[in-house]
């Protein structure tokens, strides 16, 4: 019982740190023993070694261990990966040869595919690549969304890749490469996750989530089928009956898991586990719900705080009927496959004063803004078009483009320079620019787009999360 009781304790202890280091920020959490933890752990606890080490050694050994944990989890190496593979596979080594004989023929096939279906896409969303910007395809990445004026605002240059960056892109430190669309950037899978694999990754998280419940199913099950067998109570059963005392229900739960210790050591990891692996694909799935990405979470909630100090305003896009917004397509794109365009225009002021009227974006009146509620996101489309921008790649929104986006080869020379989107959108036969018949008839749908959304939707279409650590994923 000493190495089973020590092996529970380690498992609890694992398992408690990382969700401790997982949810310790959310701010939903931010008054809560979670919360409180966090803080005790990963700030106040580091910040008493360091001010001991720096009375001891000058501070030679905290920089050591600094130096060591930033590598590990801000430089690009597969050794989480590798050890994501290890927990996997050395689990099933220990599980499956006392489960394996005493399982029913569709529990062998069920179970031999949800083994295998992890690694399939643990190995497409590692190696896929995620989105990265280059002077080939940055033509098509522009034309993916519009700028919202809010998040993201046309005219920023990378620093380190000099391309246009296209709205929802990051420039992810760790790769040194700017992503397309960039949720995050992973550590199990020393890979970003961004516009070409997320899919992958939602559906890893779903597999292993699926898996290691599956486990801890029949886990249960055959350890209850070995306490039986070794006491010959019959009375006994995974959801304890109100005849049982608690001392008799564990002590013959103590008595199945010894039974056979592979099989009940792991049983208890997937258990302890599994709440993990489905909160963070809850956590995706709520992100698609909400219509945006990790990163972009995270600056909703700096302009939260923006808000908050009352230094954020709005005010309309587009100038009144009959005009229409004239687009410099050096640093916008004419045409893009999203199905709604930027209505606003959100800015800050470090004063708490109200922009010059005469601002280059936008027209009327500067408008305060105190709540995200009060602001658009552009990017939510609603839960199913959300998720299928994600599972389906190049998907295109517009009638016009249902045809699917061309080749980057099509353009291939012509189209390294930004401005070759005014051409562009002729070859496609959109409506991009000012004063044609058929941008009034795009401007048309965007507005039916937009009140449909606002009539239909009740929900905060901005998330006020800050998202999940990201060295935690």
């Amino acid at each position: 019982m000493g190495l089973l009781a020590n092996l529970v304790i380690a498992i609890l202890v694992v398992a408690f740190l990382i969700l401790i280091a997982f949810f310790g920020r959310l701010p939903a959490l931010r008054h809560t023993p979670v919360a409180w933890l966090h803080r005790l752990i990963w700030i106040r606890i580091p910040r008493a070694v360091l001010a001991a080490d720096q009375r001891l050694t000058s501070g030679r050994l905290t920089s050591s261990i600094s130096r060591f944990f930033t590598y590990m989890l801000y430089d690009k190496h597969p050794t989480i990966l590798v050890f994501f593979l290890l927990l996997l596979t050395v689990g099933e080594i220990l599980y499956l040869p006392g489960a394996w004989p005493r399982l029913s023929r569709f529990n062998q096939v069920f179970g031999f595919i949800s083994i295998v279906l992890p690694y399939w896409f643990l190995y497409k969303a590692a190696y896929t690549d995620p989105g990265i910007i280059s002077s080939a395809n940055h033509a098509r990445y522009m034309s993916h969304y519009p700028y919202d004026f809010t998040l993201f605002h046309p005219g920023q240059v990378c620093k380190t890749c000099l391309l246009l960056k296209p709205a929802r892109s990051k420039h992810c430190s760790v790769c040194k490469r700017c992503v397309a669309r960039m949720d995050h950037h992973c550590v199990f899978i020393n890979n970003c996750v961004g516009y070409a694999n997320q899919h992958y990754f939602l559906l890893l998280l779903l597999t292993t989530a699926w898996l290691t419940t599956y486990g801890a199913v029949l886990g249960f099950n055959l350890v209850r089928d070995s306490a039986i067998a070794k006491t010959g109570n019959d009375n006994f059963a995974l959801f304890k009956r109100a005849s049982m005392p608690w001392q008799h229900y564990f002590l013959l739960l103590m008595i199945g898991i010894q039974a056979d210790v592979g099989v009940g050591s792991v049983t208890l990891l997937t258990t302890m586990t599994t709440p993990m692996v489905w909160a963070l694909l809850g956590y995706h799935v709520y992100l698609i719900w909400c219509g945006t990405t990790t990163n972009e979470s995270m600056k909703w909630s700096d302009w939260k705080i923006e808000m908050d100090e009352g230094c954020a305003f709005k005010r309309s896009l587009h100038p009144p009927p009959p005009l229409e917004r004239h687009r410099d397509h050096a640093v916008e794109p004419a045409w893009t496959r999203w199905p709604v365009e930027a209505m606003q225009i959100l800015v800050r002021t470090e004063d708490g004063h109200p922009p010059h009227k005469e601002s280059p974006y936008g027209f009327g009146e500067w408008e305060r803004v105190w709540s995200l509620r009060e602001v658009e996101n552009l990017y939510d489309i609603g839960f199913w078009d959300n998720l299928t921008d994600i599972m389906i790649k190049e998907y295109s929104f517009r009638a016009e483009g249902r045809g699917g986006l061309r080749d980057d080869d099509e353009f291939a020379g012509n189209e390294d320079d930004v401005e070759a989107y005014g051409s562009r959108e002729r070859l496609r036969g959109g409506s991009g620019g000012s004063g044609a018949s058929g941008s009034r008839d795009v401007t048309r749908d965007v507005r039916r787009a937009h009140k449909e959304r606002a009539r239909r939707s009740k929900k905060p279409n901005i998330p006020t999360v800050s998202g999940i650590v990201n060295a935690a994923t």
